[in-house]
């Protein structure tokens, strides 16, 4: 990949950022790998899991100063980011007209004068998804037709998980229906609690086989589950069920989606992969605003999964802030100077 631009930042000459990125970062139809079948449930597989949480806490605080990227690589990683990210919308005073703007701001993430300053407005960068209500999900399909960026919706009693079965999946049923092609559910984090794994399968399971060809996401909500090893063993199982996505968190968590969390998913789907041969997304969500929490977090990807696993087809940012910070630390890249948050409109 190339491009003939390059980017002037003030005080000093920067580089075109387009050729560090070694895949086009926009979302495709298809997905380079198999889908995951699921397994049966191996309660002996789940018996050798363990979390040492002092090993996890060594391991995450290396990412933010040992893999620290900067100037064109550093914009070369925000707009990756940019392209595994679920914009999304989940308030009780969601409109018609916010799910609108939100789906214009996920075809044209970014400002055209800084991706032309970038070297990147030939990329046809957008976001990994849309995600929204169901009440939005029509609304949103509409808004998309003609793109690649899918719609994806939260279901099954989000946040809590705690109506009854036949509406969960109902419910699921309907935004499939309606056109999403992502369906983000939320566990019984009680099965978890109780160490009832065969009801957790069975949950994840049924939410699979309704979902039919559309891809399900299992909301662990692990800020609810009490322990570093239920964590991964609730991943695990969720894996074992058909999960094609394992998220960490509703947003509506006190505790969302962390380093340390994450490096125990990362490493149940890294250890799935190398018995089954099927490759898990990830998706960590709440309290991700940042530029600078987005490179962890892809810093841990690549390094604990490898190049694969930094595409919105294994991976996705849950986030409605986070897009404004990285656009600005875009625009301090070229200019040399941060702009007010006005400048860079979410919806």
């Amino acid at each position: 990949m190339s491009t003939t631009h390059s980017t002037t930042q003030q005080g000093g000459e920067a580089g075109p950022v387009v050729h560090h990125l070694n895949v086009k970062p926009s979302h495709t139809d298809g997905h380079g790998h198999a889908r995951n079948p699921g397994t049966d449930l191996n309660l002996d597989w789940l018996d050798h899991i363990q979390a040492n949480f002092s090993a996890i806490e060594r391991r995450t605080k290396t990412l933010g100063g040992r893999r620290s990227v900067k100037k064109q690589w550093q914009a070369a990683w925000l707009l990756r980011a940019i392209s595994c990210m679920d914009l999304t919308t989940l308030s009780g005073d969601d409109t018609k007209g916010r799910v609108r703007r939100l789906c214009a701001k996920a075809k044209h993430p970014v400002r055209t004068d800084l991706l032309e300053a970038l070297g990147a407005q030939d990329l046809d960068l957008t976001v990994g998804a849309v995600c929204v209500y169901h009440e939005m999900v029509p609304t949103a399909v509409a808004e998309l037709k003609g793109t690649n960026i899918p719609v994806a919706a939260v279901s099954t009693g989000f946040p809590h998980g705690l109506s009854p079965m036949p509406q969960r999946i109902k419910e699921i049923e309907a935004s499939v229906k309606a056109g999403a092609k992502e369906i983000d559910i939320v566990i019984t984090r009680a099965h978890v609690l109780t160490q009832n794994w065969r009801a957790l399968y069975d949950e994840v399971a049924k939410f699979r086989a309704a979902c039919g060809e559309a891809h399900l996401k299992a909301i662990l909500a692990t800020g609810e589950l009490a322990t570093m090893r239920n964590v991964a063993k609730a991943s695990m199982v969720a894996m074992m069920a058909g999960a094609d996505f394992i998220k960490t968190s509703t947003g509506k968590e006190s505790v969302n989606a962390n380093l340390d969390v994450s490096l125990v998913m990362v490493r149940m789907i890294r250890e799935y992969f190398a018995e089954t041969g099927y490759k898990i997304g990830y998706k960590p969500a709440g309290g991700i605003s940042t530029a600078k929490d987005s490179l962890a977090y892809l810093a841990l990807m690549k390094e604990e999964l490898g190049n694969d696993w930094l595409s919105p087809e294994l991976f996705r940012f849950g986030a409605s802030s986070l897009l404004g910070d990285i656009e600005r630390q875009l625009e301090h890249y070229v200019t040399g100077h941060y702009s007010a948050d006005y400048r860079h409109p979410m919806a």
